[in-house]
């Protein structure tokens, strides 16, 4: 077994509607939906939000299309212009469930997603660096 953040394995989708988020995860092939399907359940999805998701979480499966569907109520404390959070909307935190880390087969571990080169900001990024 290895471990990975869904980031590895997974592409998302994010959005809102008032005070409730809903986060779809989804993958390319049948392996990786097994591993997700088991992994990822409801009640992590809670846990790994911590206080911020304050209502309940349901996971809905679309084996179909090999994604899951979650649905946070109680998670953008109040929505919209109610919440006091500098950032208030549901689509951030798509980004930060993917970063959950799961157990996964060997054979998923190998087959990480490849990373963007992001060598071409060293010409940006370097010249304001102090020296």
């Amino acid at each position: 077994m290895g471990r990975l953040a869904l980031r590895e394995l997974c592409g998302y989708r994010a959005g809102d509607k008032g005070d409730i988020a809903n986060i779809a995860i989804f993958v390319d092939d049948e392996l990786a939906y097994e591993t997700i399907v088991r992994e990822v359940t409801a009640e992590r999805v809670k846990a790994h939000f911590g206080a911020m998701v304050r209502g309940a979480v349901f996971r809905y499966e679309a084996r179909n299309v090999l994604a899951l569907n979650f649905v946070l109520h109680g998670a953008l404390g109040g929505g919209g212009p109610r919440s006091l959070r500098a950032d208030n909307l549901g689509k951030t935190l798509g980004g930060s469930l993917v970063r959950l880390e799961i157990d996964v087969p060997d054979e998923l571990a190998a087959r990480r997603r490849p990373r963007p080169d992001v060598g071409w900001t060293r010409a940006i990024l370097d010249p304001l660096t102090p020296r």
